[in-house]
């Protein structure tokens, strides 16, 4: 499996970096960052970098053949440049793809609250097929620390990108 990630802004991109590191080694990962979220990073195992003006990059191409694409942190600007086809950057190009090739892509927009102008723009990429995803905890998990809260969040990204994953307590009958 293929799966891009794209780390917009700065606020919270060390969530990004955790989601990053717990995608399963076998897993080929692309990491895009934006300049605004652009911090040392040791080359891991499995993971190809790119800059965000990289617009010739692999994942820029439907043919490619990317299988999901997460952006975590998703800055409103990062969304409203989605939710209105500008694909100026290797983040909203790659984006671009995912939504003309039916695949799965998932955002994250961090910044509370919300604006009228922010939520047009969610409304129109959930219409799209687009999976808008914040970061909310669920209180059914017993989350007792900040990185037990980190792996729901993760944990449930993960599920809507198809990874397999035991990250968080799950709902049961008991």
């Amino acid at each position: 499996m293929k799966i891009v990630v794209g780390i917009s802004g700065a606020s919270g991109a060390a969530l990004g970096l955790k989601l990053v590191r717990a995608i399963p080694s076998d897993m080929q990962k692309h990491l895009i960052l934006s300049d605004h979220a652009q911090i040392v990073l040791e080359k891991e195992e499995n993971l190809i970098l790119h800059k965000n003006d990289e617009i010739w990059a692999s994942v820029a191409s439907g043919s490619y053949g990317a299988d999901a694409m997460i952006i975590t942190p998703c800055s409103m600007n990062t969304l409203a440049k989605i939710a209105c086809g500008i694909a100026d950057n290797l983040i909203t190009r790659a984006a671009s793809v995912m939504i003309k090739e039916r695949r799965t892509l998932v955002l994250a927009p961090r910044e509370i609250p919300f604006s009228p102008i922010a939520l047009e723009n969610m409304h129109k990429l959930s219409m799209m097929g687009v999976i808008i995803a914040p970061p909310v905890l669920a209180y059914y998990g017993d989350q007792e620390d900040l990185k037990s809260m980190e792996n729901f969040m993760i944990g449930k990204w993960f599920d809507l990108l198809g990874i397999p994953n035991d990250l968080y307590k799950r709902w049961d009958d008991k």
